[in-house]
């Protein structure tokens, strides 16, 4: 399925949150990132989603390719980044790398997810760009 509306876009990230917090209740806080990381794939892959995990972020600068290591966490449809947390606190640094991989990779949303909090939607931020403000609402 190709995510061409903000409506299209917005109801990815929903069923991607619910995935997320069918992880969260079977598996709690405290767990390592990549742990969450592989049990969310699985969950997506088991919803029927395309994934893509660890893509390497490409990075031109002054009109190279730079031969960077970036890895993106989660690529949901091609559509939707997932970037995995389980720390105390999100910093800003977070949301703000997040916020270039989507500008890098040209995707319109982003969830931050962070499984180290005892509510996985306490523990989330959405993120939109300019992508996203582009697509049609409906």
């Amino acid at each position: 399925m190709i995510y061409k509306s903000k409506k299209a876009v917005t109801d990815l990230s929903y069923k991607i949150t619910g995935c997320a917090i069918t992880v969260h209740r079977e598996l709690g806080p405290g767990l390592l990132e990549s742990v969450y990381e592989k049990c969310l794939v699985l969950e997506l892959e088991h919803q029927g989603y395309q994934i893509q995990r660890q893509q390497t972020v490409p990075i031109v600068y002054r009109g190279e390719e730079l031969a960077a290591d970036l890895r993106l966490d989660i690529l949901v449809e091609d559509t939707v980044i997932v970037e995995v947390k389980a720390v105390e606190n999100l910093h800003p640094i977070y949301e703000a790398q997040l916020l270039s991989y989507m500008k890098l990779m040209e995707k319109p949303q982003g969830l931050l997810l962070n499984f180290h909090s005892l509510s996985i939607t306490k523990g989330m931020k959405p993120l939109v760009n300019e992508f996203f403000e582009a697509l049609p609402v409906g």
